[in-house]
């Protein structure tokens, strides 16, 4: 981060010059830290969408370009070429690791995949019914009471044995979420598999019978998971870095996180999408739920972003994926695939969406991709925070190791009733 200019501002006849900030990419960003101290007044920007709220090196996003960089790397190169695993060391290291490294950092997660064996009594204190996620916030956060060893946060060694054990449990938490809800026992996971497949039978084996992961599924699991690793300073990131200004162990803050992304305008996009594919049904409704979209009357789901406003990188490569998914365990011509790529071609080459820059994102195809691989819309939030939890991390990590930290305190503009005094109930009218 370079300094090269100043902005001049006047407030109420009191002047103001603020240093101007360069990034390695990206728009400059104005230093406005001394601003209410010299001028006694703050800034107002709900959402925070001019806002950096922190300096961060992990992940960088172009949303008029449609660039999604990891430490440098294009979304698209990881995706194709790099592993879920890889990308963790990635993400948490800065670097790419070489062959020695990744091969400890590998056996490191792998080894932490078991949970402690009176965890599992924790599920069944929730109802069969209970949706996954909300078994994922709450036994996320009952690490913390099993894991007593690792909860210094100002311990270099016990901060990346808790980021080793989040990213390794995450996976058996989600699976066993999965099943508790189903009513099917506990699949342990095994040594010998990889991340993603060891994921999936976790997901999906039964004791009557042998399961034999379909190298294709581990692929598109694989791929999914790199898709959501990260995504810059988003609501559920910004919680965990929020939560974890304070000094909460680190897995009260992935829980904190985890809350935030179920919000349905956060992690449940992917399951509106698909809810709208199965509404359309086949192609010949499309047409008339586009005219439905340009009245006003329905929402055109998985398509627009916060941030981009050209193609999500991120959904080709999940369009990819739903095609080599359907062409392996569903129909090629499955009616709801149909319907999405027609749905995508009219909207890519409609002027009312043209113009409004409602282009495809992720979401669109994980829907009918993670549907067509088993499993249901209550888990699709799940498999997105399992994926993101290492980004949580490697946020969390760079936030407790930034000297300029400091406890997350925003302002407020607020406009409700000046000082009045208590009138006895009494006394009211």
């Amino acid at each position: 981060m370079t300094q090269n200019t100043s902005a001049n501002l006047n407030v109420g006849g009191k002047a103001v010059s603020l240093p101007v900030q360069k990034g390695t990419l990206g728009p400059d960003v104005i230093d406005i830290r001394k601003l209410y101290a010299e001028t006694d007044a703050f800034t107002y920007d709900p959402g925070f969408t001019s806002t950096a709220s922190c300096e961060s090196k992990i992940t960088f996003i172009d949303g008029d370009a449609g660039v999604l960089l990891h430490r440098g790397y294009p979304i698209g190169q990881l995706a194709e070429k790099s592993s879920f695993l890889e990308t963790c060391y990635l993400l948490l290291h800065g670097e790419l690791p070489s062959a020695a490294e990744f091969e400890v950092f590998e056996r490191n997660i792998t080894r932490h995949t078991m949970l402690h064996e009176q965890f599992d009594r924790f599920f069944s204190g929730f109802r069969r019914d209970a949706h996954p996620m909300a078994i994922m916030t709450g036994a996320v956060g009952a690490l913390s009471a099993f894991y007593h060893d690792s909860l210094d946060i100002h311990d270099l060694k016990q901060r990346e044995i808790s980021a080793h054990r989040l990213i390794a449990k995450m996976p058996t938490i989600a699976a066993r979420a999965f099943k508790y809800s189903v009513g099917q026992p506990f699949v342990h996971p095994r040594n010998d598999l990889s991340y993603s497949a060891n994921f999936l039978r976790m997901c999906f084996a039964v004791p009557a019978e042998d399961y034999v992961v379909d190298p294709v599924l581990v692929k598109a699991m694989d791929r999914i998971f790199i898709l959501h690793a990260d995504h810059e300073q988003n609501a559920s990131t910004s919680t965990v870095r929020l939560a974890g200004s304070s000094g909460a162990n680190p897995f009260a803050c992935i829980a904190a996180g985890i809350a935030c992304l179920w919000g349905p305008s956060h992690g449940g996009a992917n399951e509106e999408a698909l809810n709208m594919l199965k509404e359309i049904g086949k192609p010949e409704n499309i047409k008339d739920y586009v005219q439905g979209v340009k009245d006003k009357k329905y929402r055109l789901m998985g398509f627009g972003h916060r941030v981009y406003k050209n193609y999500d990188p991120r959904a080709t490569v999940m369009k990819q994926s739903a095609d080599e998914v359907l062409a392996a365990v569903g129909d090629p011509n499955d009616p709801l695939l149909q319907v999405a790529k027609e749905l995508e071609q009219i909207a890519l080459n409609d002027e009312y969406f043209v113009e409004r820059k409602l282009f495809p994102n992720v979401d669109f195809y994980s829907g009918i991709t993670l549907s067509a691989m088993g499993f249901p819309t209550t888990m699709f939030t799940v498999l997105f925070a399992l994926a993101r939890t290492v980004g949580w991390i490697a946020q969390w990590k760079e936030m407790i190791e930034d000297p300029s930290q400091k406890i997350g305190r925003p302002r407020q503009l607020y406009t409700g009733a000046t000082q009045r005094d208590y009138v006895p109930l009494s006394a009211r009218g």
